[in-house]
């Protein structure tokens, strides 16, 4: 709002003041699609100039005009407010508690699959807005519809910032979306992927090949169905290139919640050579939520890597901001800076066709807001095994069957 706020201001006659605020409002309409947002603009624009605006019939009858929904004829705008009842009266639906006061809701077409394996629940269904996604207790993992970001977004950033990565460890990453980027890159000779629950890789396999993509047929790919802390313990140290760690977010009573602390990630860097590197998944890193997980697990890596960045990338499944770790085993070259570098390098290791990841969004992910680069400063836990975290519990995402 605030440039066209300037524009606005600057303006004197009620036909460039019609023109700009039409061109501001649409243009934040089509990017945000909340009609607040025009709503806002138009409150913050009342107050600066003393209410003119809204007593101007002309400007609010085209107004209204360019936005048939709303009512503009005075400040309230409400659009959008329908009871659950009419919003759900039709359709099988899932509810997903995000925080308190606050949940998302998404219609399901088709259940693939609904049971229980021995560590989680684990549901693969296909949805209205996302395509397929995969569920596990309850909580929303992944979807088809927008996996490239979170998938290239974990893999490509350390795979790229390492010169010639050979053995890779994958922690977690049932769908097979981790396992497929690290394939693009033909210097990997062995990846060990090692997943704990095999019912959520068979499910995968089975419903979502178009993760994997073929990547667990590719002989250089050892998939071990085991615990990844005690697989990784059993490799030499200084034998993996990169480590990535696509696990479920910490929860209560959940299989990953010891895989965020010191001990683990001091394993982590026993098992890494001296150029090696580490990304994990952090959980949500948006402006209200980066205390969460997101900072607690970047301020833990601190005390064991000597370098590590945080960055994010928005995935519009998890309807928040989403965050990642990475940290250098030796004090390396500054990976956040490396924007202006990325296309020609991943052109030189022959990953060409990505559809997310390139050197604008590289610059993209490691501009941190204000209020989350104020968060890390700030942030002083440090999680260990008996200084655990839970982003959520288990019981947090409810269902709702019609």
């Amino acid at each position: 709002c605030q440039p066209a706020l300037l524009l606005l201001n600057q303006t004197t006659g009620d036909s460039q003041l019609l023109s700009l605020y039409t061109i501001a409002a649409r243009f934040s309409f089509s990017l945000l699609g909340k009609v607040r947002y025009i709503d806002r603009l138009t409150r913050i624009h009342s107050v600066s100039s003393q209410g003119t605006f809204l007593r101007n019939p002309s400007l609010t009858r085209t107004i209204t005009k360019t936005f048939p929904a709303c009512n503009m004829t005075n400040e309230k705008v409400e659009v959008g407010t329908i009871s659950a009842a009419e919003a759900f009266k039709e359709g099988n639906w899932y509810h997903e508690a995000l925080a308190k006061g606050l949940t998302i809701s998404y219609e399901v077409k088709e259940v693939f699959h609904r049971g229980r394996s021995d560590f989680q629940t684990v549901e693969v269904v296909d949805t209205v807005p996302f395509g397929k996604c995969l569920i596990t207790d309850r909580l929303l993992q992944s979807s088809l519809g927008d996996e490239a970001i979170y998938h290239e977004s974990l893999v490509q950033p350390a795979m790229t910032a390492h010169p010639n990565p050979k053995k890779v460890f994958i922690g977690g990453g049932g769908e097979g979306g981790t396992l497929r980027e690290v394939l693009r890159h033909k210097s990997v000779t062995e990846c060990v992927m090692v997943d704990i629950d095999g019912d959520v890789v068979e499910m995968c396999r089975k419903h979502t090949p178009e993760y994997s993509a073929g990547a667990y047929e590719n002989p250089r790919t050892k998939l071990i169905i085991d615990d990844a802390k005690g697989q990784l313990e059993g490799f030499a140290d200084e034998y993996f290139d990169v480590i990535i760690l696509d696990l479920s977010d910490p929860l209560e009573g959940g299989p990953c919640d010891q895989l965020y602390t010191t001990n683990f990630y001091t394993t982590c860097l026993a098992k890494l050579n001296k150029g090696g590197i580490l990304v994990t998944q952090s959980g949500c890193a948006g402006s209200l939520d980066a205390d969460h997980c997101f900072t607690a697990v970047h301020n833990t890596l601190k005390q064991v890597f000597p370098k590590v960045w945080g960055y994010t990338a928005h995935v519009p499944a998890f309807t928040s901001e989403w965050g990642f770790n990475v940290a250098h085993r030796v004090d390396g070259e500054d990976i956040a800076g490396l924007a202006a570098d990325i296309d020609v390098r991943l052109e030189n290791k022959g990953v060409t066709d990505l559809k997310w990841y390139d050197s604008v969004t590289h610059s993209r992910m490691f501009s941190l807001g204000k209020f989350v680069r104020t968060m890390l400063a700030n942030e002083k836990r440090v999680l260990t095994v008996d200084n655990k975290i839970s982003m959520t519990d288990v019981t947090s995402g409810i269902k709702t069957d019609k």
